[in-house]
């Protein structure tokens, strides 16, 4: 079943498991604000929140005009590819992550911006509630609107 998955879901399953591994809880496909979806947002033990986006080739990151507008709603981003993927590419100011489906790597960590109080709960309190409520949808089979 894995075989059948999207190339950057793939990246993103590999950098979820590995998170994991640094104890970091993270949600894939989440909406910071309306009109952004990030493919993965992740939190740490300290509060901070990490946001990956996942670039399966050159094409899928140039197609990508929103992503500094992701810097807004983490304290750290970071990008993920696979071992193919022209990294010289991505801009210096960001995280690099190796990944495939199975695991990934941090090679290069992402500055810290950190984002204002108010802004950090609120958005904290929206990926808490997005979690509860996709293991409620999961616990139960119902998809989410």
């Amino acid at each position: 079943m894995d075989q059948d998955l999207a190339p950057g879901f793939a990246l993103a399953r590999g950098v979820w498991r590995h998170f994991e591994e640094l104890d970091l809880c993270a949600v894939p496909e989440f909406v910071p604000q309306r009109g952004l979806r990030v493919d993965l947002i992740a939190l740490t033990k300290s509060g901070e929140i990490w946001i990956v986006e996942c670039k399966s080739c050159r094409a899928d990151y140039a197609a990508d005009s929103k992503w500094q507008h992701y810097m807004d709603w983490c304290d750290r981003y970071f990008w993920a590819v696979d071992t193919e993927f022209p990294t010289e590419i991505l801009p210096l100011e960001t995280g690099l992550i190796i990944a495939d489906r199975y695991d990934a790597q941090i090679v290069r960590e992402a500055p810290q911006h950190p984002l204002p109080a108010a802004r950090r709960k609120a958005l904290t309190l929206r990926l808490a509630r997005a979690a509860a409520r996709r293991l409620l949808h999961a616990t139960e089979g119902v998809l989410p609107q």
